[in-house]
């Protein structure tokens, strides 16, 4: 028996409306059939056996005769074609859904599984926003606050099938001190240099057979103020290879900012005695050893200038061949970028694109940060310009506007147009381009004003409600309200030093 079909594209190659019977009945498993006809597609459910598909191009319609769900085999006018799409399971489809074929046709309209995977990353970097201790008063400003093995359940996050297995810490000496980095303003902090930048999880027993194979997710953080940052990290393209990198052509350069956060160290530092680049692939490498025997897939996920350090991280795996298993064969990567900047020049996009890292850009047509750095000189000019110092964005885009969410007020300010939770609500309502903003999942439109002032005031959400408990003091047995320590900050060190055998 063949294998039930989820969806048949039917394309007409010479962009004419047709007329075609199937004659013989199909998959009842078919749950909705999409025709292009050299325009915009229309997707309709089959009803009573009936469906009218529009060319768009031409406005006409034909009237398609369906006679029976029941079997597997079509008779389609020669001019036509059928390309067979995975049914509605992540664990057979997970592949395209991660970009092998550079998610053509899965975007406008947007495929249903994109969509809830880009959601479930989305939320996996917005918590290392929620876990980040940004508050200088705080003794432990710049940290996570909650250690690796109770890292999701502190967070109240649902089911996420994930268990935490490494912390990445970042510093950085541009500048001085950028302002992207936070430091406590108590004299013995937990660390002089060193912040806390996001993790590495890897899927369980039980995700892995829902996802059809064992996940390696990595995910950084981007910034908790302002878009501020970016002038602090723009400071000059760099050849990528100056920093270690083995890359074959002195002419790929990236951003020099991003460069530092990404390989920079400080030995005095009991957190960054080891870059952020040393750490990670050491535990992609350590996990990909660890389950060699299993189908495995590395997804790297970040917002904003975690967004950047996202793509070099995916691009290092690829170029040290961190990637690679023992049997020769290579995992495959997918980055899914959030409101991020541009990371490098063109040679860099096209050495990420040789390399086989997909990159999957999702950003808010109004924040300014995916405009930089390169504003005016980037992959728009004329090729022959492109030589020159311009930086270029990275493969596939998907771009969203919050004027289409009824939720949403109409002007808000740079934070709320870049913000990460209003990105995963604006991925929540996307249907596809021309189409009505309607959320699929159902997501808390609360979590828009978690740390923004974006929803509109009849919702009577207050804006920026997200906050420590009484700031993160506590009541002790004498009356007196302090900060407590961590007891559990051994579990970062060990996470970051004995793991992998680092130290």
């Amino acid at each position: 028996m063949a294998t039930p079909y989820g969806q048949l594209f039917f394309r007409d190659h010479t962009h004419h409306s047709k007329i075609f019977t199937i004659i013989n009945p199909i998959s009842p498993s078919i749950t909705s059939i999409r025709f292009s006809c050299g325009g915009l597609t229309r997707r309709e459910s089959p009803a009573n056996g009936r469906l009218f598909i529009q060319n768009v191009s031409s406005k006409s319609e034909s009237l398609c005769i369906v006679p029976a769900w029941t079997s597997e085999s079509l008779c389609i006018v020669p001019a036509w074609t059928a390309i067979e799409k995975p049914s509605n399971n992540l664990a057979s489809s997970w592949e395209e859904i991660h970009g092998k074929s550079d998610w053509v046709g899965l975007l406008d309209p947007i495929d249903p599984l994109l969509q809830a995977e880009l959601i479930h990353y989305g939320e996996m970097a917005q918590a290392s926003y929620d876990a980040f201790d940004p508050h200088p008063l705080s003794k432990y400003c710049g940290s996570c606050r909650f250690k690796p093995s109770e890292f999701f359940r502190s967070l109240e996050f649902p089911r996420v099938g994930y268990e935490v297995t490494r912390y990445l810490y970042a510093s950085c000496k541009i500048h001085n001190r950028p302002r992207f980095l936070k430091k406590s303003l108590w004299r013995e902090g937990w660390s002089e240099s060193a912040n806390w930048f996001g993790y590495v999880a890897v899927s369980d027993d039980e995700m892995s057979k829902a996802l059809g194979r064992r996940d390696i997710a990595i995910v950084w953080r981007g910034t908790v103020r302002k878009p501020e940052w970016i002038a602090d990290a723009m400071y000059s393209m760099s050849p990528i290879r100056q920093k270690g990198i083995p890359c074959p052509d002195g002419n790929t350069k990236v951003e020099s900012g991003f460069l530092h956060v990404y390989t920079e160290k400080d030995e005095n530092s009991r957190f960054c005695k080891h870059s952020a680049r040393e750490h990670v692939l050491q535990e992609v490498k350590r996990l990909i050893q660890k389950h060699a025997e299993e189908d495995l897939s590395i997804t790297v996920a970040g917002h904003s200038l975690g967004s950047a350090l996202a793509i070099l991280s995916a691009y290092d795996m690829a170029e040290t061949g961190t990637d690679i298993k023992q049997d020769g064969k290579i995992v495959p990567k997918c980055v899914f970028s959030f409101a991020g900047p541009r990371v490098g020049n063109a040679g860099f996009k096209k050495r990420v694109e040789e390399l086989g890292v997909k990159v999957l850009r999702v950003l808010n047509i109004h924040d300014k940060v995916p405009t930089v750095p390169g504003m005016i000189f980037n992959e728009k000019v004329p090729s022959m310009m492109r030589k020159m110092h311009c930086y270029s964005h990275i493969s596939t885009e998907l771009a969203l506007n919050h004027e289409n969410s009824p939720y949403l007020k109409d002007k808000g300010d740079l934070l709320c147009y870049h913000d990460m939770e209003v990105l995963l609500h604006l991925l929540d309502g996307y249907k596809g381009k021309g189409q009505k903003f309607e959320l699929a999942s159902k997501r808390d439109i609360a979590l828009v004003n978690k740390a923004t002032d974006f929803l509109k005031d009849e919702l009577l959400i207050p804006p920026k409600w997200m906050q420590l408990e009484n700031k993160g003091l506590v009541r002790g047995q004498d009356g007196r309200w302090t900060q407590p320590e961590r007891q559990d900050l051994g579990d970062h060190f060990e996470c970051v030093n004995l793991v992998a055998g680092l130290v």
